[in-house]
């Protein structure tokens, strides 16, 4: 099992033992004094609104047996003998290059998954189908930038293939993660519109998330979306750097899904001869499934293997989960995140429930600049009385949402607008009725989770 050690700090990286063992392995790495555990090693982040230098004292005292620090004036060694202490220039750095220094010593598959949308679920159904054949590590929860990636990485002991998920806000920033990563399968699952007020435009998302492939070469995988307009006019300039392999519905593809099946909760199609089973009525997800159909494929596992893995999957709490409450009333639990063409599918979703009434609740898009009018009315468009019945909305730009859902004839007496949260819970159990269905999407920021937390009785007004 490759390890690295305090001495790579002092030797590689510029590093200046203050107290203890340069022979100590660096192994379960933390930033957080709050679930350090007894043996951990402790590394002081400075963030913009705290310092972690300043609690070393605390992981220490915890039972952390080593930490790495940059901002300390001082430090009574004398109290430490028993501990190792070393100071770097920068901490973020230190953990980057010790990151990227342990990837080198592993030869084993790596997949990075980025884009717009569904990057984590994508992300956990390739997990599922590679823990089939490897021993497989991943990226927690969305550990998914500068800092929570490079410790997922450190986390690396004997496992035989890892599985990273990507994420980023502005150029240049998933440049850096893909050459700490230098995957050997990348995956773009699409080019959206999420972060478009810091970058701009698509053009600038499609090029934020080429990034990915800076380390690629033609021995490696780029896997991609070719439904997604900017991926598929994007093909022919790829296809000659890499292996690339593309997934789609509506284009002809390496892995196409066919005879299409799906209902609000599930959803069964083929890929080639292999009959597909999911448990989510989702367009976005069979997508999502190809991908990793098309991942499994590349490591040579199974077929029945990666069907079986595909079949069992289950989303994450947030996304697109299916609650049951009082009066028989359904919850669509899907406030983990939003972006446009995440509630575009959503509500996608929703359309084709036919026997009950069907009601969203829709809150603001963050992020967007000066993007979010135009994109709030995109959603707006969308909406009409044959696919809904009810529109909630939540927040200021939601009410672009129903100013253009009036305009496309949706009924003013069919709309309900709160400015947030803890207004609409004064009245929401006046609003649904018996036998709902309720979608509820919004950007996290928005605490539509407290809502949803609300209906199940967990919470009071």
């Amino acid at each position: 099992m490759p390890n690295i050690y305090v001495k790579d700090i002092i030797n590689k990286f510029n590093g200046k033992l203050l107290v203890g063992d340069e022979n100590l392995i660096l192994e379960n790495i933390s930033k957080d004094t709050r679930t350090i555990n007894k043996g951990d090693i402790y590394i002081g982040i400075k963030g913009e609104t705290f310092d972690g230098n300043k609690y070393y004292q605390e992981a220490l005292d915890k039972g952390a047996i080593c930490c790495i620090l940059d901002n300390i004036d001082e430090v009574d060694i004398s109290k430490y003998q028993d501990k190792t202490i070393v100071k770097v220039d920068n901490t973020i750095k230190c953990l980057q290059e010790l990151a990227e220094y342990k990837r080198s010593l592993y030869n084993i598959p790596v997949i990075a998954v980025t884009g717009s949308v569904g990057k984590t679920s994508t992300k956990d159904i390739i997990y599922e189908v590679v823990k089939t054949k490897y021993k497989t590590l991943k990226t927690e929860g969305n550990q998914n930038n500068h800092i929570g990636l490079p410790l997922t990485i450190l986390k690396l002991k004997d496992e035989e293939a890892l599985v990273t998920e990507m994420g980023m806000n502005h150029l240049g920033e998933l440049s850096v993660l893909a050459n700490i990563v230098k995957p050997t399968i990348a995956v773009i699952t699409n080019i959206g519109t999420a972060h478009i007020g810091n970058l701009g435009s698509r053009e600038n998302i499609l090029k934020a998330k080429l990034e990915i492939t800076e380390p690629l070469s033609k021995e490696n995988t780029l896997i991609i979306n070719n439904d997604n307009d900017l991926l598929h006019k994007e093909y022919d300039k790829l296809k000659d750097k890499y292996n690339i392999i593309t997934i789609g519905i509506d284009n002809k593809s390496n892995y196409n899904a066919t005879n299409i099946k799906d209902n609000i909760f599930s959803s069964t199609f083929n890929i080639d001869n292999d009959n597909i089973n999911i448990n989510v009525g989702s367009t976005a997800f069979i997508y999502n499934s190809l991908v990793a159909y098309a991942v499994g494929k590349q490591l040579n596992i199974d077929s029945t293997n990666i069907i079986k893995a595909i079949n069992n999957f289950k989303l994450s709490p947030h996304r697109l989960e299916k609650i049951e409450i009082d009066n028989n009333i359904t919850l669509i639990d899907d406030t983990y995140n939003a972006n446009l063409d995440s509630m575009l599918n959503s509500l996608s979703i929703l359309s084709k429930v036919k026997d009950r009434r069907r009601v969203a609740i829709l809150g603001d898009i963050l992020e967007l600049g000066s993007y979010s009018e135009e994109i709030h009315r995109n959603i707006g468009k969308s909406i009409t009385k044959d696919n809904l019945d009810i529109l909630i909305t939540i927040g200021n730009d939601s009410n672009y949402i129903k100013e253009e859902a009036i305009n496309n004839s949706f009924p003013k007496d069919k709309i309900y607008s709160f400015n947030n949260y803890q207004e609409s819970l004064k009245e929401i159990h006046n609003i649904l009725k018996e036998n709902d269905i309720v979608l509820l999407k919004a950007s996290h920021g928005m605490e539509l989770t407290k809502i949803v937390d609300y209906l199940k009785g967990e919470s009071n007004v």
